[in-house]
């Protein structure tokens, strides 16, 4: 089993290495019990989308981390992953810009991959 953050790590180096874009890491832990972490990130059609999904959860997986629940996938708008102590948020542009989490949580804190370490 790793870290949290070595798992925070894990999830964005894998929507990086599939082409996501505007990847952000949210640290929510001191606004709210759901989670430590919200990873936001944008495919660029449902099938990006899907892939995107797809490939986090072989790869966390592949690590001995199982996926709660996922939502959305099969609209592949907005698909939501909850690994418990992180909640990744994939988007296509127009539903991101819509939900607009990061006003949301304008309180939570991003953090830089760098600083995860």
């Amino acid at each position: 089993m790793i870290e949290l953050k070595e798992k925070v790590s894990k999830i964005y180096n894998v929507l990086e290495d599939k082409k996501a874009f505007d990847i952000k890491i949210l640290y929510i832990g001191d606004l709210t019990t759901i989670a430590d972490y919200f990873i936001i990130a944008t495919g660029n059609s449902d099938t990006h989308v899907k892939a995107l999904t797809d490939e986090v959860e072989k790869k966390l997986w592949e690590e001995g981390i199982f996926v709660h629940h996922i939502e959305g996938y099969a609209a592949g708008k907005w698909v939501l992953m909850d690994y418990g102590d992180v909640i990744v948020h994939i988007f296509q542009q127009e539903e991101r810009n819509f939900y607009n989490l990061e006003r949301l949580w304008a309180d939570a804190k991003e953090i830089l991959l760098d600083n995860l370490v």
